[in-house]
């Protein structure tokens, strides 16, 4: 019996000891997803860490659970981005949680700009609403920056966006697309 006793705490110990260096802590560093878009292939993103840490745990975790798996992209400008993540496909919906908008105006550094290939995240009026949805820089748009939490760049595939810019038809200028025409994500698979 005291054997025991001595064991589960040693347990309790070894538990202890590993989350606090590893559970629930921030995904800082360089990592790797690959988007895989049905019938056009596959874009690749690196993720920034050091830069959005919360951003990119989050991104990473959901990609990990499955929730971007039959997802699409659901407004489409050309000339400027495509964005995707939603569950409801129309812009309104997320994940089950929200995360701190890493961005200067919501007081956090990030140099991050939105350039061709950068990878953020979209968010409602309120700066600490970004879930879910993210969107794809088709070209330079460095007015978002500051507002928006970028942190990532696409590093292969940015012909698939411009493909999906150009050929996907929108019903509106805020770059709504019917469902039947939204490009669909197979899966968001973490590389490293």
């Amino acid at each position: 019996m005291k054997i025991r006793k001595i064991l589960a705490a040693a347990l309790c110990i070894v538990t202890a000891v590993v989350c606090l260096s590893g559970c629930g802590s921030k995904k800082v560093g360089t990592h790797h997803v690959e988007i895989n878009v049905k019938d056009r292939g596959t874009i690749s993103v690196e993720l920034d860490g050091d830069t959005a840490p919360i951003t990119v745990q989050n991104f990473l975790d959901l990609a990990n659970e499955g929730f971007y798996d039959g997802l699409t992209f659901h407004r489409i400008i050309d000339g400027f981005m495509i964005q995707g993540g939603d569950p409801n496909h129309n812009g309104t919906g997320g994940s089950e949680k929200t995360i701190k908008g890493e961005f200067s105006s919501n007081g956090v550094k990030n140099s991050i700009s939105h350039t061709r290939g950068t990878i953020s995240m979209a968010r409602s009026q309120d700066m600490d609403s970004a879930s879910s949805q993210f969107f794809i820089m088709q070209a330079d748009a460095t007015y978002l920056d500051g507002n928006y939490a970028g942190f990532g760049h696409v590093t292969s595939g940015m012909e698939i966006v411009d493909a999906i810019c150009k050929e996907v038809p929108v019903t509106d200028n805020n770059g709504s697309v019917d469902y039947a025409d939204q490009p669909v994500i197979e899966s968001i698979k973490v590389i490293d």
